[in-house]
């Protein structure tokens, strides 16, 4: 229940709120000013009279227009203190028709509840009246209190006029929202509170009308300034103001005079501040009261902080905080940091915030920021406040002055992936400490520590989100620096796991290569954890990493483009060729084929940190490696390019030579005047030999060394399978109609091999390189052949060297460099 003027009151009818709102305000009977407060003797009795709050209630205006008609329906007031809330209450209990009872959420419970609702229900039923039921501080009443009153605002029982300070959205219950309409009073701009101040100082009735109140320079701005858009601020420091300082003309008999004495007459002194109050006021009318600028600094104390610690302006704070120092505006962040410290928000709360922020706003932008604000925290914790406000401040302005980086936000994308596909650990990416014989799990995973650069590209991915990315580095701060790195790592390991990449001057036909494990994207068949292999862990020449970067570049460096080049690459599944093109000519065009949609995919999610309009063009060309007119010239937004690109386009092939041919005839149309087409390719017959290892480690006689190269030589020169053969002559045939320069390139890499790969190899039933040489040393040399191998490979890893061709091809015009 709630105690005014003596009485108390819990519920009221139209007729006992109108006493209400007579008796606070402070009117006698006959209208004048009576002995209540300033603030409520001046609340508006009209929309007219209501100030600051035009956006809801001005002309026009859809609440407006419902009092005045009223046909309102249910509402919510919601806004800081001091903005008319409970006023506009007032002004519809003083024009509805309707019957209007009033609540305090604060003083009443469900037992009032139900009695207003009893009475609404029965005025309705009865004499069809209806009723509005105005709750003050709503959001003070509990969800079940809350819930009592919903069947009954849902029926049309009561009206409802909620008020309350905090967002009804998050502290009043969402069905009564729903069905509710909300209007947010907004603090009172200096200009509104000037015109509170100058009604009230007009007002013969409810106001100080009747004298004359002057104000020295300054002090009503003073007033105004520090009630900070709460009119109840401004009307309670002008009452204490004009009501204790001086006045003159009239002043009561007998009071002390200033500087001493009493007055007697009105030609006495004025009176001393204050003195007026109490027993001497009010003066009489016309009576000059004089406001100096110390007795309104000394009427109204800086308002406390409107900050609540459960509440919107707790999460409003923190939010424009978190806010300016992401958009590293260090003043703002100080100022709201202020604020906070001020309100007595908890530090440690504060700090928890900033480390948040540290990692989410700044991350790898500056990986020190972390450290940063968490040993300012450990600070704070150590010496306390006041002292503890300089790592607060140093901890904030480090933070706002800080490079940006939101990249690590990219965790959230992944956590995604995983709720939608719970993919397979890769096989060599499992635990090969357990279950590593009975599975071969770990089988085929590469150490990256026993390489150069402690690195080495291999698929860690699932197989199904090959080419999936998540994290991008930001162009600031530590993520500028390791930006290029970064991509130049991906790029190569895209290049292995996209491409299937099983090492270069392989023959795949003839089954001599390392064991097929291209499936799960391994670039090496080395095992670290493979039993009485321990000892590996020396670093190696990062081989293939290396090899990938000196084929791409001595493609391109063989006919570099210009930034505005349209280049093709045909059978680009591997994106090693893409990603530097598109560095390179960032205002022309690069298009690609792939022989799948899974290819196309991925390469266009390794795109998507360009714009749309600098991605790559893609199509699938099916099963195959060139591009054909339906499916390359006419489907890409150019059927002329001034380059075309390609490694190794015929390792997959049935019959390379016939191929090129082809291929030959369909580059004639693709190519611009002046175009140039360049491929890199490893011919098998300028391969590896099994026997130049037997020869240059002594691993036999010198009689079988010799044999098995003589075998090897007459199995490669491939007279009954075109895929073995062919070499430099094949090419200058293919494309008689260019001009043509070929380059031969020695490569090599440390290759760590498998017993599983000799195994493929020396099997005589599938393997047409094992069947051949079998057959031509026998099955003893074979053997012995093979038991020095595996001897070998137990030992470490093998110098694997080939050859490839440097293919260019132009016009006849075209001049090479």
């Amino acid at each position: 229940m709630m105690a005014i003027n003596g009485k108390s009151l819990g519920i009221m009818n139209s007729d006992e709120s109108e006493a209400l709102f007579s008796s606070a305000a402070g009117l006698n009977a006959s209208g004048k000013s009576g002995e209540g407060p300033l603030a409520d003797r001046m609340r508006p009795r009209s929309l007219d009279e209501v100030i600051g709050q035009d956006h809801i209630v001005g002309q026009g205006r859809l609440l407006r227009r419902s009092i005045q008609a009223d046909r309102l329906s249910s509402v919510i007031f919601y806004g800081p203190p001091g903005t008319g809330k409970t006023s506009l209450a007032r002004v519809i209990a003083n024009t509805t028709k309707a019957y209007f009872e009033s609540l305090n959420a604060v003083l009443t419970g469900i037992k009032d509840i139900r009695e207003a609702i009893d009475k609404a229900d029965e005025r309705r039923r009865l004499y069809g009246r209806r009723t509005i039921l105005f709750v003050d501080e709503v959001h003070r009443w509990n969800k079940a209190q809350q819930d009592a009153l919903l069947p009954w605002v849902e029926n049309g029982t009561v009206i409802l006029i909620g008020a309350t300070t905090e967002n009804p959205f998050f502290e009043v219950n969402r069905a009564l929202v729903s069905r509710s309409r909300i209007f947010q009073l907004k603090a009172l701009d200096d200009k509104a509170l000037y015109q509170v101040a100058e009604a009230t100082l007009q007002d013969k009735e409810r106001g100080y009308g009747r004298w004359k109140v002057e104000f020295e320079e300054g002090a009503l701005e003073h007033l105004v300034e520090v009630a900070s858009g709460d009119a109840r601020s401004l009307l309670n420091a002008l009452e204490l103001a004009v009501e204790t300082s001086e006045w003159e003309d009239n002043p009561p008999p007998n009071l002390p005079r200033k500087g001493g004495g009493t007055t007697g007459n009105n030609n006495s002194p004025p009176l001393a501040g204050g003195a007026g109050g109490g027993v001497g006021w009010p003066p009489t009318d016309g009576t000059t009261i004089y406001i100096s600028l110390k007795a309104a600094e000394e009427s109204i104390q800086r308002r406390a902080v409107l900050y609540d610690r459960d509440g919107d302006y707790h999460f409003d704070t923190i939010s424009a905080f978190i806010k300016s120092v992401r958009g590293s505006d260090p003043d703002a962040a100080l100022y709201w940091l202020a604020k906070m410290v001020r309100a007595g928000e908890d530090p440690a709360f504060i700090f928890r915030r900033m480390i948040i922020l540290a990692s989410e706003d700044v991350g790898l932008a500056d990986p020190h920021a972390l450290e940063v604000v968490i040993a300012c925290a450990q600070s704070f914790d150590r010496i306390g406040f006041p002292e503890g406000n300089f790592p607060l401040a140093h901890a904030c302005l480090y933070l706002a002055t800080a490079p940006k980086s939101n990249s690590a936000l990219a965790f959230f994308d992944a956590l995604a992936e995983v709720d939608k596909e719970d993919a397979e650990v890769p096989n060599h990416l499992r635990d090969g400490s357990r279950d590593a014989e009975g599975f071969g799990h770990g089988e085929g995973y590469v150490y990256p520590h026993a390489y150069r650069d402690h690195w080495a590209a291999q698929q860690y991915l699932p197989t199904a989100l090959k080419g999936k990315t998540f994290y991008t580095p930001s162009i600031v701060g530590y993520e500028g620096k390791i930006r290029e790195e970064f991509f130049r790592k991906r790029e190569l390991q895209a290049a292995v796991v996209l491409g299937d990449d099983t090492g270069a001057g392989a023959y795949v036909g003839a089954g001599l290569k390392p064991a097929p494990t291209y499936a799960d994207g391994e670039i090496l068949t080395w095992s670290a954890s493979s039993k009485g292999k321990e000892g590996w862990f020396k670093r190696l020449e990062s081989g293939r990493s290396s090899l990938l970067l000196q084929d791409r570049d001595a493609i391109i460096n063989a006919a570099p483009p210009e930034r505005h080049s349209r280049v093709l690459l045909p059978m680009c599944n591997d994106g090693l060729l893409l990603w530097e093109c598109l560095r390179k000519c960032p205002e022309g065009l690069i298009a690609g084929t792939v022989d799948s949609e899974d290819a196309k995919d991925a390469l266009l999610r390794l795109a998507q940190v360009l714009d749309v309009i600098d991605q790559p063009e893609i199509q699938v060309v099916g099963v195959g490696f060139k591009p054909t007119p339906t499916t390359a010239t006419t489907a890409f937004s150019t059927d002329a390019f001034d380059r075309i690109y390609l490694r190794e386009p015929w390792r997959h092939s049935k019959n390379p030579p016939e191929d090129m041919v082809a291929f030959a005839k369909e580059a004639l149309g693709m190519l611009a005047p002046d175009g140039a087409l360049v491929l890199l390719q490893s011919p098998p017959a300028l391969g590896m030999r099994l026997s130049r290892i037997l020869i240059e480690e002594n691993l036999c006689s010198a009689s079988l060394a010799s044999s098995l190269e003589e075998a090897e030589k007459e199995f490669f020169a491939g007279d009954a399978d075109p895929r073995l053969g062919w070499g430099k002559e094949a090419l200058e045939a293919a494309f008689s109609g260019f001009s043509l320069s070929i380059t031969e390139m020695a490569q090599s890499e440390e290759r760590l091999l498998r017993e599983k790969d000799l195994a493929g190899w020396f099997d005589k039933e599938k393997s047409p390189w094992g069947a051949a040489i079998s057959a031509k040393l026998g099955d003893k040399a074979f053997n012995t052949v093979q038991n020095a191998l595996q001897d070998r490979v137990k030992e470490g890893p093998i110098t694997w060297r080939w050859t490839s061709l440097l293919f260019r091809a132009k016009l006849f015009t075209f001049k090479f460099q």
